[in-house]
């Protein structure tokens, strides 16, 4: 994928260990006090999100059905996130003997309803780059840039599996490979994740990945909210400006693109080749809906501390967005866990 800008940062490490990539789920709504679902914020250590539910899934005597949860946490990292266990009509096991090396127990409630996927308002993170390589000030220079104007909203290396070959499998999978139902879903992520980035890539090699075309379908910051397509007048370019709205990109599905004009006749000369006609119908045979996703990823409360070759990073960001992005935009960054 492109870069926006020359890369700033020459070389540095992320996650040299778990400690060095924090996220903390920013919560969308406080526990009701009552209810059968038991509302657990945990931090956990080395696991993925998965793990933690069976873990989590055992000590309650559940099956893994019957807890929730918001989002997918990193494995090489320390997080904390919220889960529901559902236990109608049961007693619930102390919370505290939930604590261990790899999870500790932050707080417990009970609550009415499971936890749904994307019930929280963000994340934010804490990251430290090692080994810093490059001019301060430069480095400062783009850091005050992406505060103001974002990054573009690539869908980051871990959306297409530890070994890349995401799509490859699905491409399988569209020609009669049979995968589980989790496999599945995650496969046909994938491949609107690399479909929506070719869009993306080709609207930052032409400048205008955060500004608006003819023919452009924009979203509301902060929501998924979109309206459009609508001509350019005005208020639209003072409210990308602003950061109040962002364009849009497809995730495909079935149905028309809702672009029209020359935001239409990029995305169909991106996506409307031959090397994604498999792609293109696998994901229509699999049901899904044309929908869209903002071009442009708001990095907020964006601090940055320098210590001799380290830098410390915190921000937050949208759910369904990737710090890893906010690292292309900066430069040769190399993720330790996924390069050993």
């Amino acid at each position: 994928m492109p870069r926006d800008g020359a890369a700033v940062i020459e070389h540095a490490r992320l996650r040299s260990k778990p400690e060095d990539f924090q996220v903390d789920e920013l919560p969308a709504f406080e526990a009701s006090g009552a209810g059968e679902h038991l509302l657990l914020s945990l931090k956990k250590r080395g696991l993925t999100t998965h793990e933690l539910i069976t873990q989590v899934a055992t000590w309650a005597g559940v099956p893994t059905s019957a807890i929730g949860y918001a989002g997918l946490k990193d494995k090489h990292a320390v997080t904390t996130q919220r889960l529901t266990v559902w236990l109608p009509k049961r007693v619930s096991p102390d919370p505290a003997t939930l604590n261990g090396d790899a999870i500790a127990l932050i707080d417990a409630h009970w609550h009415n309803r499971k936890l749904p996927s994307g019930a929280l308002k963000g994340n934010r993170f804490r990251l430290v780059l090692r080994e810093l390589k490059g001019d301060v000030e430069r480095i400062r220079q783009r850091l005050d840039d992406i505060a103001t104007h974002g990054v573009p909203n690539y869908f980051g290396a871990q959306r297409f599996g530890r070994a890349g070959d995401n799509v490859a499998q699905a491409r399988q999978m569209f020609a009669g490979t049979r995968v589980g139902r989790e496999t599945r879903s995650l496969l046909l992520s994938a491949v609107r994740s690399e479909m929506f980035n070719q869009v993306l890539a080709r609207r930052v090699v032409e400048g205008n990945w955060r500004t608006a075309i003819a023919g452009d379908v924009f979203m509301r910051d902060g929501s998924q909210s979109i309206f459009g397509p609508v001509d350019a007048d005005a208020d639209i370019h003072a409210r990308l400006a602003a950061g109040a709205i962002h364009p849009t990109g497809p995730m495909w599905g079935r149905g028309e693109l809702r672009t029209r004009d020359a935001a239409q006749a990029l995305e169909t000369a991106v996506l409307m080749n031959v090397a994604n006609t498999d792609l293109r119908a696998g994901l229509e045979q699999a049901g899904l809906k044309q929908e869209r996703r903002s071009l442009r990823l708001a990095v907020r409360e964006l601090r940055a501390e320098f210590d001799a070759d380290t830098l410390t990073l915190q921000f937050d960001l949208d759910p369904g967005s990737y710090a890893t992005t906010v690292m292309h935009a900066l430069g040769a960054v190399v993720d330790a866990s996924r390069a050993a």
